[in-house]
């Protein structure tokens, strides 16, 4: 890792700021890698061409990397499989005969993204899917659905107690307890720094808010208002990520919602059993290097009655379980249709070529996106903001979760990753606060993971270059700069709610059960100001949009 100062922040500021300016992703997360690889090769930029180069070949080859692109294009088969059976329009249909509103769409959208709390990724491809055409139909803007869908991905499968987030951010903790020389359960550390993670609780609780309410404020008050007067759900010339209708054809008549539960199902039950299976495996074998080795008795190697639900998720392979789960959703789609004779060999054939081609845009932003992720951490961008941040002598125990919930912040939304940010930044903040309060693991302690935690989930949440945003808007149909530039003035907002109470609690106010309560009242007051204030600079009283209400 080189050291280059306040300069390091120039690969992923050029590719935000880039690709704000020019709506160009693509170029734009090459721009920042290139500028990172022609840093590192003492800017020259013909070296510096094949750094960046080498980056995107290790994106690609890295193993986890790979497993979540093979994911993206079985998912993309899918999908395509399921639309093209008419189980999507079908399901809507069965749907919109209880949800006829914009209210009832957008209420229900939230509802499912709590549900689906186990994974973000699959949040996001659950929820995108099954409300699209409930949304459209209901005039509800795919800017407002990709807000629901990335509101309540990354921040739901934070607080779940069982996700395929868990065994990630326990493994952080311990890291910076082992590095503190303190010992402490971490899975009791996670559980008490979950009411201090006020960003996460409070983006869940906003969705609600104004999809019950339909008062808005920023640009998504002129998409909101323009789905509902207009039925343009896209604004003129956007271009989505993912355009199903567009790819596979028109869906065939005759479908089913069963064609759509069915393979939906199998993709979420075979990724739990497979997070299970690969973390009781992880576990195993763990074990066994210990000398517990229990006897196995069946094919698979693994007892799974020996590890609980709970500690299996700790250990588990996300991406390998979703792999699994993608492949099965494929299998079981397939089945479904040739063996109901409901497609020729062919047409599956083809189906799921155009499924898979759907996915080969938003495949090509993931790998930048990690890529631009490899030159951040090696020019130091990271490090030189946690050493911005932390430069000051000053006994700042209690100041330590404001401290640690700016510094995520700004990393994880310059590098577009919340997991890359929990590397650098969850151990050194259990350091940090452990060196504060003499190795008393206290509410100093759990705040200050609580917040380095939720402030990395900001910068999975809204920022351009993250994964999870990105599968928001590919999975919603929307186009990805509206969806960043509409979502990002709620982030924005929770997330000062969220630093003034890191703000009060630095003044003394620790309890977290003062300070929760005291955030949602300041989010509904932040809310209804705003959103009074928008109304009447556009025109638009209240900032709210109208009901819609489907015509039978």
């Amino acid at each position: 890792m080189s050291d280059f100062g306040v300069l390091s922040l120039l690969p992923p500021l050029v590719a935000i700021g880039l690709a704000i300016w020019s709506k160009r992703v693509i170029l734009a997360l090459f721009s920042g890698i290139w500028i990172g690889g022609v840093m590192i090769s003492g800017w020259n930029p013909i070296t510096g061409t094949t750094q960046s180069l080498e980056w995107i070949v290790g994106s690609v080859t890295d193993d986890w990397n790979a497993r979540i692109l093979i994911f993206d294009f079985l998912i993309g088969a899918g999908v395509g499989l399921i639309y093209k059976s008419g189980g999507v329009h079908a399901l809507a249909k069965a749907l919109s005969k209880r949800v006829r509103t914009s209210r009832g769409a957008s209420v229900l959208g939230w509802l499912m993204g709590v549900l689906v709390f186990f994974d973000d990724y699959t949040n996001t491809i659950i929820v995108g899917n099954t409300m699209r055409p409930v949304t459209d139909r209901t005039r509800v803007s795919r800017e407002m659905l990709a807000y629901i869908d990335d509101s309540t991905a990354a921040p739901v499968a934070g607080l779940a107690l069982i996700s395929t987030w868990i065994g990630y951010e326990l493994a952080m903790i311990g890291r910076g307890f082992d590095a503190s020389e303190v010992v402490y359960n971490s899975y009791d550390a996670w559980l008490s720094s979950i009411p201090f993670r006020f960003y996460s609780i409070l983006a869940i609780i906003l969705v609600f808010i104004v999809a019950y309410t339909h008062r808005h404020y920023g640009p998504m008050l002129h998409a909101e208002y323009r789905a509902r007067t207009t039925g343009k759900v896209l604004r003129d010339g956007a271009k989505p990520l993912m355009t199903t209708e567009t790819d596979i054809g028109a869906p065939k008549e005759g479908g089913s919602p069963w064609d759509f539960v069915i393979p939906v199902l199998a993709l979420v039950v075979v990724s739990l059993l497979g997070l299970w299976y690969t973390g009781a495996a992880n576990l195993a074998a763990y074990d066994q290097d210990l000398g517990w080795w229990t006897e196995l008795e069946n094919p698979f190697g693994v007892n799974f009655i020996s590890y609980s639900f709970v500690d299996s998720f700790r250990e588990a392979d996300a991406a390998t379980a979703l792999l699994w789960g993608s492949f099965v959703m494929v299998v079981v789609a397939s089945i479904m249709l040739l063996g109901r004779k409901r497609m020729t060999l062919e047409e599956w054939e083809e189906t799921v070529i155009r499924g898979m081609k759907q996915m080969i845009f938003a495949n090509t932003v993931l790998v930048l996106a990690w890529s631009l992720g490899n030159a951040a951490d090696t020019v130091g961008t990271g490090s030189y903001v946690i050493n911005l941040a932390t430069s000051s002598g000053a006994d700042l125990g209690p100041w330590m979760p404001l401290i640690m919930f700016l510094a995520a912040m700004f990393v994880a939304f310059t590098t577009g990753t919340s997991w890359g940010t929990f590397a650098i930044m969850v151990p050194l903040g259990v350091q940090m606060s452990l060196a504060f309060t003499n190795g008393q693991v206290n509410e100093i302690v759990f705040a200050t993971i609580g917040a380095t935690f939720t402030g990395s989930i900001f910068g999975d949440h809204c920022s351009p270059i993250s994964d999870t945003t990105i599968m928001s808007s590919m999975f919603s149909g929307s186009d990805h700069i509206d969806h960043v530039t509409t979502q990002i003035p709620y982030a924005i907002t929770v997330a000062a709610i969220g630093a003034v109470l890191y703000i009060l609690f630095g003044l003394g106010v620790m309890s977290w059960a003062v300070l929760l309560p005291l955030g949602i009242v300041l989010l509904v007051g932040a809310w209804y100001v705003l959103s009074e204030w928008y109304g009447k600079k556009y025109g638009i009283p209240h900032g709210k949009v109208p009901v819609y209400v489907v015509e039978e």
